[in-house]
């Protein structure tokens, strides 16, 4: 659990750095980010774009991105046994899912382009939120974890 609020929470600076590394993008790279890319293009797949307003599909884009951070945070624990350095560690897992999902399944069910095929300040844009977003969510996991009045089973040990 811990795992997963270190996730969720980490969005928050993540969402941050991607807003402020977008404004100077040059014009024609301007496009939307990846959260709202990935929703946007989800609900035209299953044809259910035309059934949400804007407002709608700019608050799906962010429970989905939210929730992502959440359910990625969730699943750190399990791909180590102990953590010496949590920013080191986690700017390592979030360039990890990074490349697990953008090289990985949103190409594999034709989502979006692999980064390779995107311009490289995006690309770079999106590494910088990810290394942002780990180092967030395993050290705030590993705070949450190892708080004196969690019993030792329930930590991330």
């Amino acid at each position: 659990m811990a795992g997963a609020i270190g996730g969720l929470l980490a969005t928050v600076p993540m969402t941050l750095a991607m807003e402020s590394l977008y404004r100077p993008l040059p014009r024609k790279e301007r496009y939307p980010l990846p959260p709202r890319e990935l929703t946007q293009n989800l609900l035209q797949k299953v044809e259910a774009d035309a059934l949400l307003d804007e407002e709608q599909r700019v608050e799906l884009s962010l429970v989905s991105h939210f929730g992502y951070g959440a359910l990625a945070g969730a699943l750190y624990p399990y791909t180590r046994q102990r953590v010496e350095h949590p920013l080191v560690y986690g700017s390592s897992y979030g360039v990890a899912i990074w490349a697990a999902s953008y090289f990985g399944w949103i190409p594999a069910l034709q989502i979006l382009p692999p980064p390779h095929r995107q311009p490289a300040n995006r690309r770079r844009l999106m590494i910088v939120a990810h290394l942002v977003w780990g180092a967030g969510t395993v050290w705030i996991g590993e705070c949450l974890a190892n708080r004196r009045d969690v019993p030792s089973r329930q930590r991330l040990n």
